[in-house]
């Protein structure tokens, strides 16, 4: 490492800062940890400055579905878009941050995006945020803007996982040559993920610090892959419908009959902006929204248990319990009941099917009615609030 750093002081003297490793590979975590925006937002994305939320340090990962915990990543976290993160630290003098890292990280992102359910990258975020006495919707807020609710944020960070669309970002005080020649084709022929490597340099001197992150990775070659500088791609019906049609021959009969469905129950429709079209439908219950499948155009609906398990109609297992034994029901469905906390998939081509479709449908309804049921409880003024309903 050479080169130096100069700041001219308010005094008008002029400090001369020179270039210095940090002590531990633990003190550039803590560090990262700290100051999330050492990721150097700006130069991830020039025309969307990239904004993090922290889900927590040494997080952890499954290398199985419903399995124990078995790696953890330095850090993860997730952008404004709810793009999960992974971020590998390592320091210049770690010969491993060339080649072991590497593969490290690969396998890293492959159970994350098998095994990694959101709702315990959820719960992650918000043990952090409890730990340093932080809240966690001012955090969510701050990152990810007023306009997208916590829960569809999640939703969001859900569907870009199943998708594929994470970021890998590895973090030195140093990108070696050899490891910058790996990230760069790795992000050149990785897609939707990005692969990117950013070098956070030190200079110190008379009690001063300086930061500087530089972004390497970002190739030309990368960005006409990825579409760079394109705008994201904004879902609505009609493209869902034609990026199903354009990936299957079947399953849209049964996606257009839940559509149909949700707008007789005056459903919500959360619309996500991932590069493969998914969007959710939630009904009211009061001011609860609840939400009873994710449709995906890779030609699966999911069964969102792991939503339901923290709203009113739903918290209690058993009733969970009843509703997949309903969905059991319909022909070409078998869902086991270890997925109850979980998100397990249909093939919609399995609605393509009348009787199916139509058994499908009424679950859905029979869904409906009793969420709205549990809201009108809720709304409905107690006798103290309106003495006139006393006999």
């Amino acid at each position: 490492m050479a080169g130096g750093v100069f700041v001219i002081q308010a005094d008008d003297s002029l400090v001369e800062l020179t270039e210095a490793g940090y002590d531990t590979e633990d003190v550039l975590q803590g560090l990262l940890a700290k100051y999330p925006n050492l990721l150097a937002g700006d130069q991830v994305d020039a025309d969307s400055p990239r904004r993090w939320l922290l889900i927590s340090r040494e997080t952890a990962l499954s290398s199985e579905e419903g399995g124990s915990w078995q790696f953890s990543v330095d850090h993860l976290l997730l952008d404004q878009d709810a793009i999960p993160t992974l971020v590998e630290v390592k320091r210049a003098g770690d010969t491993r941050a060339r080649r072991e890292v590497v593969a490290q990280m690969l396998d890293y992102a492959a159970n994350a995006v098998a095994y990694g359910p959101v709702r315990s990258i959820q719960a992650q975020f918000e043990e952090r945020c409890r730990d340093e006495g932080r809240d966690p919707g001012e955090e969510l807020l701050a990152c990810a803007g007023p306009d997208l609710d916590g829960q569809e944020f999640w939703e969001r960070a859900k569907t870009n996982l199943q998708a594929g669309r994470i970021r890998l970002v590895f973090v030195a005080d140093e990108i070696h040559k050899d490891l910058r020649r790996i990230v760069e084709f790795l992000n050149e022929q990785m897609d939707p993920a990005e692969v990117l490597a950013i070098e956070v340099r030190q200079f110190v001197g008379e009690g001063v610090k300086v930061l500087v992150p530089s972004v390497i990775g970002k190739t030309e070659t990368a960005a006409g892959r990825k579409g760079g500088g394109q705008a994201r791609p904004r879902w609505d019906e009609q493209a869902f419908l034609a990026d199903l049609e354009a990936r299957y021959t079947s399953g849209c009969e049964g996606a257009r009959a839940i559509i149909e469905w949700a707008k007789r129950n005056d459903c919500r429709f959360s619309y996500g902006t991932g590069e493969v079209a998914a969007f959710t439908v939630g009904v009211r219950s009061g001011d609860v929204w609840e939400i009873p499948v994710c449709l995906y155009a890779s030609g699966a609906v999911g069964i969102t248990f792991r939503y339901m398990n923290n709203k009113p109609r739903f918290s209690d297992q058993s009733a969970r319990i009843a509703l997949l034994r309903m969905f059991n029901k319909v022909p070409g469905v078998s869902i086991d009941e270890a997925r109850l906390n979980g998100e397990p998939a249909i093939d919609l081509a399995v609605l393509s099917q009348p009787q199916s479709r139509d058994a499908f449908i009424r679950v859905l309804d029979w869904f409906a009615a009793e969420v709205k049921a549990m809201g009108a409880k809720v709304d409905a003024p107690s006798v103290e609030e309106n003495p006139g309903m006393r006999a």
